[in-house]
């Protein structure tokens, strides 16, 4: 083989390569949109004890005392172990004010403990009585409750699906006013919404003994949008 030429090696250099054509040359680009709204399918509470005591020994084992009865309790109620976890243990030193001939200062008062458990609870009528046989029980903290899916991503999913045949609607109805034919997709691309994070709420104070605690979980709302561009043809 023979090696070509110094200057037509140097002119096939210099050629400029050919442009690449595009896929969609005549292409309409659409957003489609989908919304869903359904209850939640699980409730979880942060329930918690905090003690008080002379030593940090004294006030972490009353508080675990008393958890450990909460813990006790949300088993009996039907509650799995997999959905009763720790959520914080905390201790620290405390103080209390105190009114001196100077103004007021803080003096040493033992330790505070706290111990919280998260529990999932999936029969969501049930929990104003478990709150209230909770405080019942000795629980004096509520961190609040959180409603949300066990499956968010098959729900996400199926809201992508309906956002892209609402994008397909979408343009074919551009296309045909103004005298086209709608073609293949040519791209698409899920943007917007994501799978719906739980719902945070606070949860009201205790009721009067032997009244559940109201709650009401309403519904989680999730959106998808998906862009798509297809192409226009004659």
């Amino acid at each position: 083989m023979r090696a070509l030429p110094a200057a037509l090696l140097a002119m096939a250099l210099s050629v400029p390569a050919v442009a690449a054509e595009p896929a969609c040359p005549r292409h309409v680009s659409v957003t489609g949109h989908a919304s869903a709204a359904q209850p939640p399918d699980f409730a979880e509470i942060a329930v918690g004890v905090e003690a008080k005591g002379a030593t940090a020994p004294t006030a972490l084992d009353a508080a675990s005392k008393a958890v450990a009865g909460l813990s006790a309790l949300a088993r009996e109620a039907g509650i799995a172990p997999a959905d009763i976890g720790t959520a914080a243990v905390t201790l620290r030193p405390a103080t209390r004010s105190v009114a001196r001939p100077g103004g007021m200062t803080e003096e040493p008062d033992g330790y505070a403990a706290s111990n919280v458990v998260r529990l999932r609870l999936a029969e969501m009528g049930r929990l104003g009585d478990l709150v209230r046989r909770m405080v019942e029980t000795g629980a004096n903290r509520i961190d609040g409750i959180t409603f949300g899916l066990r499956d968010p991503d098959a729900v996400f999913a199926d809201l992508q699906a309906a956002a892209a045949r609402d994008a397909r609607t979408r343009a074919a109805a551009l296309a045909e006013a103004v005298g086209a034919k709608l073609g293949p997709p040519c791209t698409l691309t899920a943007s917007g919404g994501e799978p719906a994070p739980p719902m945070m709420r606070a949860m009201a104070a205790p009721a009067a003994r032997g009244r559940p605690v109201p709650v009401e979980a309403g519904t989680i709302d999730t959106q998808a949008s998906v862009t798509a561009v297809f192409a226009l043809e004659p």
